[in-house]
């Protein structure tokens, strides 16, 4: 599609994805999505439209023209959350290049995003969580990668990683210290302490694993000794819940919302937790946690005591 627009306007897609690499901490993958999105909407606009758009016709874009888009969208059977984070993606390039061409941005920042609703996620029971850490390790017969499977899902459930930050962590990183230094989304850094049974799965894995592992390398390696794939763990897991009989759901992500949600059951604070997943808004916190509503206006209760 990048041939269907206008030089001038691969340029400005270029330079604002320049722009929300440099200054807006976004990460490679969330760069390349805004670019499908935002190539998407250009080269729909310029089909529209019958003619190459170049920078001057993006400031006549009509409140007509973002409804064709969006319906031309959902005919090829785009959701309404996947439209959703396109439209925001479209509006945060429009904003950009309205302020750079100084023009009238009114008609695509207006349109209203489609209505969802969010998928909660769905955490493990606490049994079924174990029951997974214990199990894993049995879906191959070879030493040094049944304690690799563990020790990545310990770290998911163990300290809330996700499954790329789990998978960034080099030689350097061991022994596991009480605390981790994570950098997740946005670049953002947070400390998460270290539980005494990830350390131990992690110190198993290094005790059995083949490759040296020098400091700036990858821990966690695959069967020939490159990085090892998000997809290996999934697969595993995969494998896990089928022989545990434990719905699609139980995914390693899964692992991270479970964390979440024992802890406030157990009487985490609900702030606390946000620090350790590293969330920015407490409400992204609280979709994570599925407890019932006496327990979490508890927690409130507790942490914002009535003057």
């Amino acid at each position: 599609m990048a041939g269907v627009i206008s030089p001038a306007l691969a340029d400005a897609l270029a330079g604002w994805l320049d722009h929300q690499r440099a200054l807006a901490n976004v990460s490679e993958n969330t760069l390349k999505a805004y670019q499908t999105d935002v190539l998407g909407f250009l080269s729909f606009m310029t089909l529209h439209k019958g003619e190459p758009q170049g920078l001057a016709p993006m400031a006549q874009i009509t409140v007509s023209d973002m409804r064709s888009w969006m319906a031309h969208e959902r005919g090829r059977g785009l959701g309404a959350r996947s439209l959703a984070r396109s439209l925001s993606a479209v509006k945060n390039f429009y904003k950009w290049l309205a302020d750079r061409e100084e023009f009238e941005p009114t008609a695509v920042l207006s349109t209203r995003s489609p209505k969802f609703q969010k998928k909660l996620p769905r955490p493990l029971a606490q049994d079924a969580a174990a029951a997974m850490i214990e199990t894993v390790e049995l879906q191959t017969q070879e030493p040094w990668i049944a304690a690799r499977d563990q020790a990545v899902i310990t770290l998911l459930y163990g300290c809330g990683l996700r499954i790329s930050e789990a998978l960034s962590l080099t030689g350097g990183d061991t022994p596991l210290p009480a605390t981790l230094r994570i950098t997740g989304k946005g670049n953002k850094t947070r400390i998460v302490p270290v539980i005494d049974a990830a350390r131990q799965a992690v110190d198993r894995y290094l005790h059995l694993c083949p490759y040296d592992l020098p400091p700036e390398s990858p821990l966690f390696r695959s069967v020939r000794g490159g990085a090892l794939n998000p997809r290996a763990i999934q697969k595993v897991m995969e494998q896990t819940r089928l022989q545990l009989g434990l719905p699609a759901s139980a995914t390693p992500h899964a692992m991270r919302h479970s964390f979440a949600t024992h802890l406030l059951n157990a009487g985490g604070d609900l702030r606390a937790i946000q620090e350790l997943l590293g969330h920015a808004s407490l409400s992204t916190t609280q979709a994570y946690t599925a407890v019932d509503t006496a327990h979490l206006m508890d927690v409130y209760d507790k942490a914002h005591p009535r003057a």
